[in-house]
């Protein structure tokens, strides 16, 4: 377990106690109405703390905007010009997201740092492997996990040499293999709160693969108190894989379905019932286990653990109940009769 530094995000605390999911809007930073509404959509999609590329100096008017319409903290992602840091910080932002050594010496990282401390801010230092300095480059040779940690490590050494130590560190990598390196060893280095993900992890089939992988390897080690799940999708997507991320690992409650991938003795249409009991649960919050078994073989035998299932038979299925069998049900009640018991639990 680390020692670790609790670092407070707007009404977030990250101490290692609760995962929060992150996600970050991808409507266009001058489109304030498109942002407003996504944000909205985030929150009600369980996205617990959000972030917003500031680009330039129009971009400052989507904070106020945001911040009245939602209750989740929102980051301010900012590259390159210190003077958006200190805008973003005057206008309400809950965290900014900078590299320190991008923004110009000492006296504007000072600058940076007196604002947040002054409204006490946390700075996330963000590193990345497309964007390491290039002496670092030069001395590894290649993005390495050591290579993302020293570029961290650097910027750590930065702002608390300006006296500021309410940071949250992240070192993404499109590489899951260096993104797991780079996190075990900063762990190893620093009490700082640490944010996961596996950047540019793709679209939606690949980058559920990388990040499931990435960031679950991540949370079974005890390491991670924030995460995003990083997809060229509609990022309402993001957050529902981050949700069942933290429910595999043990993170997050919720139902759980478990569903046998079918065989020759399979007599209904068990992919098609899946997916409606899939799609029925999405809004339940119970802590269940629910078996969707294609035949008695997968049904109240290997889902026994299961709280409710279904077992298919040849065009109906059997209803069963932590191992017991309830009651037969033809096929096209399965769904309405198995939601009517998991009502019941």
């Amino acid at each position: 377990m680390r020692n670790l530094k609790p670092v407070k995000v707007g009404n977030c605390t990250l101490d290692g106690s609760h995962i929060y999911i992150q996600s970050m809007l991808n409507t266009r930073s001058d489109d304030i109405a498109g942002s407003v509404a996504q944000a909205v959509a985030l929150e009600q999609a369980g996205c617990e703390i959000v972030r917003a590329a500031i680009p330039n100096h129009e971009a400052i008017a989507l904070i106020p905007a945001i911040k009245e319409k939602i209750s989740i903290p929102l980051v301010a992602d900012i590259h390159f010009d210190y003077r958006l840091a200190l805008e973003a910080a005057e206008a309400g932002i809950d965290k900014i997201r900078i590299n320190p050594g991008n923004i110009g010496g000492m006296s504007r990282v000072q600058a940076v740092v007196k604002a947040c401390q002054a409204r006490n801010i946390p700075i996330r230092i963000g590193v990345n492997s497309g964007s390491l300095e290039k002496e670092i480059l030069a001395k590894y040779g290649a993005p390495t996990a050591e290579a993302l940690v020293e570029s961290a490590m650097g910027h750590v050494q930065m702002l608390e040499a300006c006296g500021f130590d309410n940071i949250v560190i992240s070192m993404k990598s499109s590489d899951v293999n260096t993104m797991i390196d780079a996190y075990r060893l900063c762990a190893q280095q620093c009490s700082y709160p640490l944010h996961l993900g596996v950047t540019e992890a793709g679209t939606e089939r690949m980058g559920l693969i990388k990040s499931a992988i990435g960031i679950g390897s991540l949370l079974h080690d005890g390491i991670g108190e924030t995460i995003r799940v990083s997809l060229t999708e509609d990022p309402v997507k993001e957050i529902k894989a981050a949700r069942d991320i933290l429910k595999c690992i043990g993170k997050r409650g919720g139902p759980q379905i478990v569903s046998c991938p079918t065989c020759g003795r399979t007599r209904i249409d068990l992919v098609k019932t899946a997916k409606e009991v899939e799609a029925a649960l999405e809004n339940v919050d119970k802590d269940i286990k629910v078996a969707v078994m294609g035949c008695v073989v997968n049904g109240p035998g290997e889902a026994r653990e299961a709280d409710i299932g279904i077992a298919g038979g040849d065009g109906c299925a059997m209803l069963f109940r932590k191992g017991t069998v309830l009651r037969k049900v033809a096929e096209e009640d399965i769904v309405p009769e198995l939601m009517a018991e998991i009502e019941k639990l």
